[in-house]
């Protein structure tokens, strides 16, 4: 079980083109309105990157998300969060020798246990089109679940480089260390892939029920592992992993293991990545992100926090309000950006929700 955090207050300095205003945030609805370029989405990033300590963007080294306005080269972030009646204020300062945090004043190199749920406009076309983004959304939002598959991924991930540094390389005797390293490959991929299919398991019996309610269509939505490994022991892995060594020899790199595999969306028994239309895809993808709160909410009985930017171009009228009031009977904290004026007019009118207005920077 994990608190039920919400954002309360944000400020930050220096942080992009924001100015230091003092952010409020209602618990259910935020609607975050102004113009392109104003800095909406700086709002979503700041508050992202208290609590993971790096961007959802590229390129976003210091030099990158500092003001060019500032007076002194360093960005300040200082957060306010609710949960069970408690509150949580957590700060951070960044220059370019690095960053110092706190949390209730104390010094801490600890992360919060806020945990965020970021869509952009972007993120259905990647994901239904290029296989590392589909590989890095799940492995990003199972270790968030499962601290120990990160462990294990990480694990995997450091034989890899090694055994890829021995195939390319070539020291002496780097068969016998790659076949010891091999060993310990299997065991991390078998656990991996039994990790992978208990998450996709888990999150079957929400997608297609999500689907239906957001978008009232009855299309069965399901989710498969794209894996050569599925039902494989680790000794298996292991004799796989020995019968492409002289391949492997020959290109100086793995040619094949779990961190190539792939995952499937199947609608009605198709894949979508190559049957169904951009507005079909744009769907899946947003139940399998709302799948994930459902199943998020089961297991730690609370909800990460929902950052949409500005989704209105992937969703036509009628679909944005079913959009709109799926969030509207839903418990999770939302902090929702647009600048299509019809869309804006639509959130403007939710009961009860909190509208920011940002122009240059600048919070009204």
């Amino acid at each position: 079980m994990k608190p039920n955090f919400k954002v309360s207050k944000l400020q930050v300095t220096n942080f992009r083109n924001l100015e230091s205003d003092i952010i409020t945030f209602s618990p259910k609805i935020n609607c975050i309105l102004g113009e392109n370029g104003n800095g909406k989405t700086n709002i979503l990033e700041a508050l992202y990157y208290i609590s993971y300590r790096k961007s959802f963007r590229k390129n976003t080294s210091f030099p990158q998300i500092i003001s060019i306005d500032c007076e002194e080269p360093q960005i300040i972030f200082s957060s306010l969060y609710e949960y069970e009646n408690e509150q949580l204020s957590y700060s951070g300062k960044l220059d370019f020798n690095g960053s110092s945090w706190f949390a209730n004043g104390k010094a801490t190199k600890k992360k919060p246990e806020v945990d965020y749920v970021f869509i952009n406009p972007f993120d259905a076309f990647s994901f239904n089109n290029i296989a590392s983004f589909r590989r890095k959304w799940f492995d990003d939002h199972l270790s968030i679940i499962d601290k120990k598959y990160k462990k294990v991924l990480n694990q995997y991930n450091s034989s890899l480089r090694f055994r890829n540094t021995l195939l390319s390389k070539k020291p002496h005797d780097f068969i016998g260390q790659i076949k010891v390293l091999d060993k310990q490959m299997s065991t991390y991929s078998f656990q991996l892939i039994e990790m992978r299919k208990k998450f996709v398991d888990q999150l079957s019996p929400y997608i297609s029920q999500i689907y239906k309610d957001i978008f009232s269509q009855a299309n069965e939505l399901v989710i498969n592992i794209d894996s050569r490994f599925l039902n494989f022991s680790e000794e298996n892995i292991y004799d796989y992993m020995q019968s492409r060594l002289d391949k492997d020899c020959a290109i100086g790199h793995t040619s094949y293991q779990v961190h190539k595999d792939d995952y499937v969306l199947l609608f009605n028994g198709m894949n979508s990545y190559e049957f169904c239309s951009l507005g079909q895809q744009k769907m899946s993808y947003l139940s399998l992100l709302f799948a994930y709160i459902e199943l998020f909410r089961y297991i730690y009985i609370s909800t990460p926090i929902l950052l949409i930017d500005d989704v209105s171009g992937e969703l036509d009228k009628v679909r944005w309000s079913k959009l709109i009031s799926y969030l509207e009977s839903q418990t999770f904290q939302v902090l929702i950006t647009t600048a299509n004026e019809k869309f804006k007019e639509e959130l403007e009118q939710i009961e009860g929700a909190n509208k920011i207005y940002v122009s240059d920077g600048s919070i009204h």
